[in-house]
């Protein structure tokens, strides 16, 4: 029990989950001429959240550590905006959507605060 809700804020982990979910969810839906590039898209956006987390980990300098931060903040915003239109190209209640979307919204949030703290140390 304690492992998992520690896992809640290792941030490198969260993200993988995040974008291992964002695939398994690409991978059910139906794939139709509106789901198709929604889909390609947010796969796109998700997975990068961590790939830039990744990297802000490991950055050269402050800035650069901002600038990563900051895209996986953007990167978040993007992906709730994915899963919004997927919910309406699949035009259905979705659960998992809605369970992802504030996954999403939580992650955009964290990121925001650790780009103002990051600012703010500069």
């Amino acid at each position: 029990m304690l492992e998992t809700k520690n896992k809640k804020y290792d941030l490198e982990e969260r993200t993988a989950i995040f974008g291992e979910n964002i695939i398994k969810l690409c991978k059910s839906t139906k794939t139709t001429i509106n789901t198709e590039p929604i889909i390609k898209q947010i796969l796109r956006s998700a997975t990068s959240i961590g790939a830039n987390y990744m990297e802000a980990n490991g950055a050269s300098s402050k800035k650069d550590f901002c600038n990563k931060i900051y895209i996986c903040k953007k990167e978040a915003q993007e992906t709730k905006h994915w899963l919004r239109m997927l919910l309406t190209a699949t035009n259905e209640s979705n659960k998992e959507i809605d369970h992802l979307l504030d996954e999403a919204q939580q992650l955009s949030m964290i990121f925001h605060k650790i780009t103002i703290s990051s600012k703010n140390k500069v």
